[in-house]
């Protein structure tokens, strides 16, 4: 980018890096907001349908929960890896033909 007295300026770009919110990195932050819904949602149909106490009561049971699975989710990293131990040798199936 060039400035009015023909200096130039770089352009910030991005971050180039997930983003961070309350401890919670990328896809896992939509899926907290999501849990956070879901929790109220369901308190208010449990204070309406049964009891406020129960609602309550829904609403940190929910909440804390689906936080905790989310925050189990996240440690084993952004996305699913499978974590194999050991050696493993793999054999060609294919031969080279030797050409004359």
């Amino acid at each position: 980018m060039v400035s009015s007295k023909g200096k130039e300026f770089n352009v910030y770009r991005g971050l180039q890096r997930p983003l961070i919110f309350k401890s919670l990195k990328g896809k896992f932050i939509y899926w907290g907001m999501g849990c956070l819904l879901l929790a109220f949602v369901c308190a208010i149909l449990l204070a309406t349908l049964i009891h406020v106490a129960i609602g309550a009561i829904g609403l940190i049971v929910i909440a804390l929960g689906g936080m905790f699975f989310i925050l189990s989710k996240q440690r084993n990293g952004l996305h699913d890896k499978s974590r194999s131990s050991g050696t493993y040798i793999i054999t060609p199936q294919f031969k080279k033909k030797l050409s004359r």
